[in-house]
């Protein structure tokens, strides 16, 4: 099953792609962490990614794109994967249809007032970037993280101001995905209505989902 999980920050891409990759058998293909990942490695796209980063640039798109048909090229990708982080406009989405096939996209549908109150609470490890939140998916040990040991902190783009902006930016960019995805006829929604509702409790909707589609 190749997916993409698009949604506003906040509403559960990272978490929810990492949890169902296993259930599924596929990879969580993160466009985010690929960069980093080839920065770090010093690949030819790496080297190239990282001057636009370095100035504080977006990285353009043909190199992302390139990033990622090797990403799906590797033997882990056969059966599929779960992408987040991309496309995060048409133009993007047009571009990514030119090296693959999407078979599913998953909608993320999230009231404003819980995506401020989640990206409030939101801590991430330095080291190994996992996600928590203060509210109702805390650490086991204040301000550790549970997987590697590193230390939480909040990210400056998880502070209010900056919180508003992003979704602000959201709905104007990548809000038309949905509408776009929709007449492909590949859009599926899955809706949160409680802040409280767990984790697990999304990712058997989703499952489901899958299941009706094969």
């Amino acid at each position: 099953m190749k997916m993409i999980i698009i949604g506003p920050q906040g509403s559960g891409k990272g978490t929810y792609s990492s949890r169902l990759g296993p259930k599924l058998g596929v990879p969580h293909v993160s466009s985010g962490d690929i960069l980093r990942e080839n920065v770090a490695k010093q690949t030819p796209l790496g080297i190239k990614a990282k001057e636009y980063m370095d100035r504080g640039d977006l990285v353009p798109d043909e190199i992302v794109i390139g990033l990622l048909k090797e990403r799906f090229d590797r033997p882990d990708c056969k059966e599929g994967f779960i992408l987040d982080g991309f496309p995060r406009n048409l133009i993007q989405a047009k571009e990514l249809e030119d090296i693959t096939h999407i078979e599913l996209v998953l909608n993320l549908d999230v009231p404003e007032w819980i995506l401020m109150k989640r990206l409030g609470g939101r801590v991430t490890c330095k080291e190994c970037k996992e996600i928590y939140n203060l509210d109702n998916m805390k650490p086991k040990q204040e301000g550790i993280c549970d997987r590697c040991g590193g230390e939480l902190i909040q990210r400056d783009d998880d502070k209010p101001e900056a919180i508003k902006k992003r979704l602000n930016e959201y709905e104007e960019k990548t809000k038309p995905l949905v509408d776009y995805y929709k007449e492909k006829g590949v859009l599926k929604t899955v809706s949160c209505t409680k802040f409280e509702t767990p984790p697990e409790e999304m990712i058997e909707k989703i499952i489901k989902i899958i299941e009706e589609m094969k």
